[in-house]
């Protein structure tokens, strides 16, 4: 076996391992977001980045865990949001909350992975625990514990099922009027039902 064989089949030389790591995490991203967690294979993750399988495995294993590289990198700066949605006065938390999840959507970086953990979570178990892993226990349940309040795991949940609904309806799906209503109406209609989520008694 040459060495240029070598190369092709193997690990890529040092200086462009993080590169070619991003580009599969990119390929993995829109592979997830275009055809769901079931469609999607490690060959086709391949394919899209222009490497071979093999490779894809040396650096991220299975399939599940390319899924969760995958949203877990696009999600890295909204793990820091708990902290700030909770700062500030208690009573515009469901703005601060719904503001942020929002912005999360309308963000193009980041609308792609929650593309493709929520069209894959609806159908599929194994991308529904990455979903409660990233989601559930890293975002929301550090949101209620800033929070202080009776049963805030489950109002942090109650919150963000109404959010998810609604993002899934707006985004996936998109159903009219939703899909196409103006942001800030839908912020000012939503944001109280969150509130009352997280602080009613």
């Amino acid at each position: 076996m040459t060495g240029a064989t070598a190369r092709r089949r193997g690990r890529p030389p040092r200086t462009e391992s993080a590169d070619t790591r991003d580009r599969i995490l990119t390929a993995a991203r829109e592979e997830f977001s275009e055809r769901g967690y079931e469609k999607t294979s490690v060959r086709g993750i391949a394919k899209a980045a222009g490497v071979d399988s093999a490779l894809v495995h040396h650096y991220f294993g299975t399939k599940e865990q390319i899924f969760e590289a995958a949203v877990e990198v696009a999600f890295a700066p909204a793990m820091n949001a708990p902290e700030a949605i909770a700062d500030g006065p208690l009573d515009g938390v469901g703005e601060r909350l719904t503001r942020f999840v929002f912005g999360v959507w309308e963000n193009p970086t980041t609308r792609a992975p929650l593309l493709a953990i929520l069209r894959s979570a609806v159908s599929n178990e194994t991308a529904a625990a990455v979903f409660r892993r990233l989601v559930a226990a890293q975002l929301l349940r550090r949101i209620a514990a800033q929070l202080e309040l009776p049963d805030a795991e489950l109002r942090a949940e109650l919150a963000a099922a109404q959010l998810v609904g609604t993002a899934m309806l707006r985004y996936v799906i998109k159903v009219e009027p939703l899909a196409s209503a103006d942001l800030e109406a839908i912020i000012a209609r939503l944001a109280p039902v969150v509130q009352g989520h997280l602080t009613d008694p």
